[in-house]
């Protein structure tokens, strides 16, 4: 169970009341708690359930904002990088990491379909030397300490001008230069989203790397048209396109044009995505409001006529498997209520997807800003008590001691593991009971099936009629206890976050 005794008095008020106004749609009286915690015996085998949240930060690799930290580093200093955020996560009990690994029609990977990127070698095109395929890398590592790997994409932006150097020569920007546009005096440059040619490349990119790389997820971000500013607040130049439209006897108004042809695109990549990977999930982090007054006095920008985003739809239509609207306003800002915001999108979330909001470290400096965003993971907690979560802009803001707020997750808001929650609507089978042998000093594990895929074991233990968990990433073959129990109970969680039927070892001590 999590507490709030470090919280401020009008951060409890907010807190509690906004538990109690939940009360009757959850069997959970603990208000803070993720889960219901308790001795209460399981269904059939009386074991308690495992606390279920999402804890991820993004990592963002354009301008080598969090990894790696300048372009051009060798392979092993790249490595060491990502081993000591991965452990960060670890240590903070966090579950998940989103890595940026499409910051604009390049790739922090092998591939066939877009130039190496510069923010990885210093010159887009250019691989990393000695060679090795970065996101194989950070699927590897973060699979061996039991975190999710959520593969980042953003669809549309084709370059941006804090990047080393000119495109590659294979580019889209070199190879097709029709489908991008230039933007303002900074020089983005922009693929167009209504072109057919953009969605099918950018699909194609998504799902070369579904395929070929055992990722939990595809995410997107707020990035669909560009915001005015980057085109100096003038309207997105993509008059030819248009043009072609109405010739061909088009009858929208160019802003229903241009959010069908978004709504198009983030359909086929949830169903493209589903075809070929059922259970590898597809997320989308859009800006917080959707529309002015909505919730009423709510103000901001309009994402649906600024970005032409109807992420409203999105959710409604079900083409997510998680919503994480960046939320990045203080709990008591009126204009930007963040739990007024989060019940807003909650409310329009008939399919019950995963809401895990976005929350910005990097504006919620101090101590005073640390328990801000612990307020705001409380009334998550308790607004989603079936399903909280949170993501964290970024990963920088996380590391060392010097980060109140990893300081603070670590000894107290996240201060127990936790399993991510299952999506039901996905049809993954949870793994078999696995088969268990008593070992001197612990147990040994292994999958039920062969084809069962693990990605984590619940281990549980029993002593003087309580239990003990433990959550071990998929890898794991085996577990030592510190005194002997009279009972061990292993289960395997799949990669539908399922957990299947457990294994029951009764310890016998001479």
């Amino acid at each position: 169970m999590f507490g709030c005794r470090w919280l401020p008095p009008e951060f409890r008020t907010i807190v509690c009341m906004t538990a109690l106004a939940r009360t009757a749609a959850t069997t959970c009286t603990l208000l803070f708690s993720v889960g219901c915690r308790s001795n209460a015996p399981a269904e059939d085998w009386g074991l308690p359930e495992p606390d279920r949240e999402f804890r991820a930060a993004w990592v963002a690799t354009v301008t080598n904002i969090d990894w790696p930290s300048k372009p051009g580093l060798p392979a092993d200093v790249q490595k060491a990088e990502a081993i000591a955020m991965l452990d960060r996560l670890a240590e903070l009990n966090m579950n998940a990491v989103v890595l940026q690994v499409r910051p604009h029609c390049d790739a922090l990977y092998g591939s066939d379909l877009e130039p190496w990127s510069a923010y990885l070698t210093g010159k887009e095109g250019a691989p990393p030397e000695p060679l090795y395929d970065p996101l194989a890398f950070w699927v590897e590592e973060s699979h061996r300490r039991g975190l999710e790997l959520h593969a980042w994409f953003n669809p549309y932006r084709a370059a941006h001008p804090g990047r080393p150097g000119p495109a590659a020569e294979s580019s889209i920007l070199n190879q097709r230069p029709e489908l991008a546009v230039t933007l303002g005096s900074r020089g983005y440059r922009w693929l167009d989203p209504s072109l057919p040619d953009v969605q099918e490349h950018s699909l194609r990119v998504v799902l070369d790397v579904v395929e070929r790389y055992d990722i939990d997820g595809v995410h997107f971000d707020d990035y669909f048209y560009p915001y005015a500013s980057y085109h100096d607040g003038k309207d997105f130049p993509d008059g030819n396109s248009w043009d072609a439209y109405v010739r061909d006897g088009g009858d929208l108004s160019r802003g229903d044009w241009r959010r069908a042809s978004v709504d198009g695109f983030v359909e086929s990549v949830y169903r493209g995505i589903k075809d070929a990977k059922p259970w590898v999930e597809f997320g989308i982090s859009p800006f917080g409001i959707w529309r002015p007054d909505h919730p009423e006095g709510i103000r901001g920008l309009d994402q649906y006529d600024a970005l032409y985003a109807d992420a409203k739809k999105w959710l409604e239509e079900g083409w997510v498997d998680y919503f994480t609207p960046q939320l990045y306003w203080p709990i008591a800002r009126t204009a930007q209520s963040f739990p007024r915001l989060l019940g807003w999108w909650g409310a329009h979330n008939p399919k019950a997807r995963h809401l895990w909001p976005g929350l910005a470290i990097s504006r919620m400096k101090g101590e005073a800003g640390a328990t801000e965003l612990a307020g705001q993971i409380l009334i998550e907690r308790a607004m989603e008590p079936g399903s909280p979560g949170v993501c964290f802009f970024s990963m920088r803001h996380l590391m060392g001691e010097s980060s109140e707020l990893g300081a603070r997750l670590g000894k107290d808001v996240f201060a127990g593991a936790a399993l991510i929650p299952p999506s039901p609507w996905l049809s993954g089978r949870a793994p078999a009971e696995p088969r268990v042998t008593l070992e001197p000093g612990g147990v040994s594990f292994r999958p039920g099936r062969a084809k069962d895929v693990v990605r984590h074991w619940i281990v549980q233990w029993e002593q003087g009629g309580d239990w003990d968990t433990a959550i071990l990433p998929g890898t794991a073959k085996a577990w030592a206890w510190a005194a002997p129990p009279a009972q061990v109970a292993v289960r395997a969680v799949g990669r539908s976050r399922a957990a299947g039927p457990p294994a029951m070892v009764e310890v016998s001590v001479p």
